[in-house]
């Protein structure tokens, strides 16, 4: 492989409850205004699905989830050569971790250099592809929407759909 996608999810479901520390709910995800569990996974070049991990909370960003399932393995793959596509929500990911740059704030697109937008508009068309990755595991979860899911056993369900679909070695 030339790289790898990493992106994450909302998987959404009713029947989750938890309380943070600071009162909100902790299954709720204001990004999507829903509840459900944040799912991070890892896509092939083509889009085909290679790694689920587990839940998190609905309210934990992406870059946390990131870093407590994926990064540490992602960080040897870097090491080996194999870069890592994500999108602007793993600002910070560290090394092997390719991102598009931030404009600068209050400023359009072309204030960044040619270069720049060349190397975003590049890692944006690559990693889409794992936008289908996102959308086949939230086909997966349609039927399970209404029904009460354990948090340790998500990513174990996303790995059994993958592999009765066949996109699970």
């Amino acid at each position: 492989m030339t790289h790898v996608i990493l992106d994450g999810t909302l998987i959404a479901s009713d029947r989750l409850a938890g309380v943070c520390e600071n009162g909100n709910d902790l299954w709720f995800s204001q990004k999507h205004k829903a509840f459900g569990g944040n799912i991070q996974f890892l896509a092939a070049p083509d889009g085909t699905p290679l790694w689920v991990s587990h839940v998190e909370p609905g309210s934990t960003p992406d870059i946390t989830a990131a870093r407590i399932h994926a990064l540490p393995a992602l960080y040897k793959a870097a090491a080996e050569g194999l870069p890592t596509l994500a999108d602007k929500g793993y600002l910070g990911a560290g090394i092997g971790i390719r991102i598009p740059v931030r404009r600068p704030k209050g400023k359009s697109e072309r204030a960044l250099h040619a270069d720049t937008r060349t190397k975003n508009m590049l890692i944006r068309d690559l990693r889409a592809l794992g936008e289908r990755t996102a959308a086949e595991l939230k086909e997966r979860w349609r039927a399970l929407k209404h029904v009460t899911l354990s948090p340790s056993r998500i990513g174990d369900i996303a790995r059994a759909a993958l592999v009765l679909n066949g996109h699970w070695k």
